[in-house]
C-alpha cells in the first residue's frame, strides 16, 4: 500500500514538473503531428496524453490509410486527416506540415502513433529547438548509453552505416538519423509543406536541411518500445531501405538543396525566402477545377472536428 501510494505521490510531482515546464515556454503555435498507419491500439492513449502533458499542443493525427479502424479511436480533442489510401510516412508527414504551414504554426513536433515517444520528452526538444535557435533537432536515442533500449544487429548495422554516410557528406555527427521523434521551426514547416522525401525520408531531410542552409541538432531523448502494431520495416525492407536511402543521399548532393516551389515565385535560394514564397504562394489560393480547396482556420477558430 505505501509503496503504491509512494509512486502515485511520484507521478503527481511529474506532471507537476511538466506543467510549469509547458507554462514556461514562449507563447507560440504549437502542433504534434501523429502519423499513424493502423495504430488503432495505441493512438487514442497517445492522443490523451499529449493533450494532458501538452495543453498548448494542438494535436493532428494522419490517417495514413489504414484498414483497422484507425481513424474511429482518435479522440474528438485532436484533428484527424484521413488520407484515402497508404501514402507511406513521407507523404503523411508532409500532410501535417502543410496543415500547419496554413494554420501559422511556430512549431511542430512528429510523434508517432505507437507509443514509442514520450510526451516529457516532446518539451525538451521543444526547448532545445528555440534555446538553441535551430530549424530542426532530432530525439536520439543513441546520443547518450541507454542499456535498455537494444537494436538488432541488422538495424544497427544500417543505422550506423547511414550515420556514418551523413557524417561524411555533411560533417554533421548525427546518432540516430532514422528517429522520426523530431521537432521543426517555422521555416522547416514551410519548406517541408511545399516538398518532403517520399518513403523513409528521416534521413535524406538531415542531409537537404544542411545543405539549405538551415541549422540541425541533435538531442538525447528516452523512449519506449512499441506498445502494439508491427514496425513497417522488415528484415527485407530494411536492406532495401538502406541501399536505397544511400544511393538518395549520394543524388542529393548532386542537386540543389530545396526544389523549385512555382515558376512565378523562382527558386528558393535560402531558408530565409522560404516562408515569404509559401505564404505568397497562399495569400489568395483559388479553388480548382472540381471546386475543392484546403481552407485555413481563421485566427482563434477552435479545433477542426474529425473529418
Amino acid at each position: 500500500m505505501l509503496s503504491l501510494l509512494g509512486t502515485e505521490y511520484y507521478f503527481s510531482i511529474v506532471a507537476v514538473m511538466q506543467a510549469r515546464e509547458v507554462h514556461q515556454l514562449p507563447e507560440l503555435r504549437y502542433l504534434a503531428i501523429v502519423p499513424a498507419f493502423n495504430e488503432a491500439e495505441s493512438v487514442a492513449e497517445v492522443c490523451r496524453k499529449l493533450h494532458r502533458s501538452l495543453p498548448q499542443f494542438d494535436v493532428i493525427v494522419i490517417d495514413d490509410g489504414s484498414s483497422d479502424g484507425t481513424a474511429r479511436c482518435v479522440p474528438e480533442t485532436a484533428v484527424c486527416v484521413r488520407l484515402p489510401f497508404n501514402l507511406g510516412i513521407g507523404g503523411a508527414m508532409q500532410t501535417g506540415y502543410r496543415y500547419a504551414a496554413l494554420n501559422g504554426y511556430d512549431v511542430a513536433v512528429q510523434v508517432d502513433g505507437d507509443g514509442q515517444h514520450r510526451p516529457e520528452e516532446v518539451i525538451r526538444l521543444v526547448r532545445h529547438l528555440l534555446s538553441e535557435n535551430l530549424d530542426l533537432v532530432v530525439g536520439s536515442r543513441f546520443l547518450e548509453d541507454r542499456p535498455h533500449y537494444r537494436q538488432t544487429t541488422v538495424r544497427k548495422s544500417g543505422g550506423w552505416m547511414l550515420q556514418t554516410m551523413i557524417r561524411m557528406l555533411t560533417g554533421l555527427k548525427i546518432t540516430d538519423c532514422t528517429s522520426g521523434f523530431r521537432a521543426t521551426s517555422r521555416k522547416v514547416i514551410e519548406a517541408f509543406a511545399h516538398w518532403y522525401p517520399e518513403d523513409y525520408p528521416e534521413p535524406e531531410v538531415i542531409l537537404l536541411l544542411q545543405r539549405g542552409g538551415f541549422k540541425v541538432g541533435e538531442l538525447s531523448v528516452r523512449m519506449r518500445r512499441r506498445k502494439s502494431g508491427q514496425s513497417s520495416i522488415s528484415l527485407l525492407r530494411g536492406i532495401f531501405y538502406v541501399l536505397k536511402v544511400g544511393i538518395c543521399l549520394l543524388l542529393d548532393t548532386a542537386r540543389h538543396p530545396w526544389p523549385k516551389i512555382q515558376k512565378d515565385t523562382g527558386a528558393i535560394d535560402g531558408p530565409e525566402n522560404i516562408g515569404a514564397s509559401f505564404r505568397e504562394s497562399h495569400r489568395d489560393p483559388q479553388p480548382d477545377p472540381a471546386g475543392v480547396r484546403w481552407r485555413s482556420a481563421a485566427p482563434g477558430h477552435p479545433p477542426t472536428p474529425p473529418v
